[in-house]
């Protein structure tokens, strides 16, 4: 009951906007199927009583112009006029040609199409569907009362029931199509979406590192996942890069930090992740590695940087960089973890910079 409630109270778009391209394949494609039922059936009646049934000839002329409507007047309308050809050709159907051949079933496709147009509110396609059922029935009722129009005999009868039943399968299978491959496109390019945004919302725009935030989802979820596995936290912070800044401009400042993440990245080989921490800093996550076989790496890194040369147009320069190391004891909080490699990096700035701390 709950679902039902909700789904009567949906909100539905504004009318008069474009309707979604797939709904209008999905009718357009109907409605020439539909069309090409109707010549056929004029077929097999006219090969039954040899006469020409004017009636379908009526309908096909207007189910082609509803076809015709789609692109250049109205979805809208192409679709009521749709709904008003198969509920008249129901009804004549019954009148004059019989309900057992099964014309009647064209009710569910265009029940279905009509689900399926996010202009109407919930209330009113509910009130549709009993509306169509009520009509169904009273067709139903009406045929038991009336003489069969048409002897078409076994052969033609097997054959046009036939027909009626690839009318209506075949519609129903162009809108399953339809709308479950848009169905299936959107919920791939939501995802898609998704990921970009979560990609985004874990990188830095200036040297495209993942930001402190994903780095400690990184942390967070190896400590859940391999809760007895060593690892090791280091954060590295440029030397007296306020003066590259303030010296050499701000633009120059953003080029050091794409460089020095260019090489931390470049130099990586799987061994750990990086992340800008903040500012000029840099954060290192190391997994599987004990402070000494981080203190190593960072070693190698520290060289690297200070051999490192930095180009901004006329300017040749270059930098080092101070760090401090701490290794997971298993006891510590990721918050005290972090907490005692910045106070290793500012011991190592104390003491003159340019070094690891381990």
């Amino acid at each position: 009951m709950k679902q039902i409630m909700e789904y009567l109270h949906q909100k539905v778009p504004k009318a008069g906007k474009t309707f979604p391209a797939y709904f209008q394949r999905a009718l357009a494609t109907s409605e020439i199927g539909i069309a090409l039922y109707f010549v056929l059936t004029f077929i097999v009646l006219y090969m039954t009583k040899h006469r020409i049934e004017w009636t379908v000839i009526l309908v096909f002329a207007a189910m082609l112009a509803c076809r015709y409507s789609i692109g250049r007047i109205n979805v809208r309308l192409s679709f009521y006029a749709f709904e008003a050809v198969i509920i008249f050709w129901c009804a004549w159907h019954t009148q004059h040609v019989g309900w057992e051949y099964g014309a009647q079933h064209l009710l569910i496709p265009m029940l279905m199409l009509c689900f399926f147009n996010i202009y109407e509110p919930p209330t009113w396609k509910v009130l549709t569907f009993f509306a169509v059922l009520a009509y169904r029935t009273f067709l139903f009722s009406y045929a038991q009362t009336i003489p069969t129009g048409y002897e078409l005999g076994p052969t033609m009868t097997i054959l046009y029931q036939s027909l009626n039943t690839l009318a209506v399968f075949n519609t129903l299978a162009i809108c399953f199509v339809t709308f479950s491959s848009s169905i299936q496109e959107n919920e791939r390019q939501l995802l898609l979406n998704n990921q970009a945004l979560h990609k985004e919302a874990g990188t830095d725009a200036l040297t495209q590192l993942p930001n402190r935030r994903a780095l400690l989802d990184e942390v967070t979820r190896f400590r859940k996942e391999q809760p007895d596995q060593a690892f090791s936290i280091a954060i590295a912070d440029i030397d007296f890069f306020k003066k590259v800044n303030d010296t050499y401009g701000h633009n120059c400042g953003d080029y050091t930090l794409q460089t020095l993440a260019a090489l931390f990245r470049d130099s990586s080989e799987g061994r750990y992740t990086v992340c800008r921490w903040g500012g000029e800093e840099f954060c290192f996550f190391l997994p599987g590695m004990n402070i000494d076989e981080a203190g190593v790496v960072m070693q190698d890194l520290n060289f690297a940087v200070k051999k490192m040369p930095l180009h901004f147009g006329d300017l040749d320069f270059s930098i080092t960089i101070t760090v401090g190391v701490e290794e997971n004891d298993f006891r510590s909080s990721m918050e005290e973890l972090f907490d005692q490699a910045d106070r290793k990096l500012y011991m190592g700035k104390a003491n003159g910079r340019n070094q690891v701390v381990i």
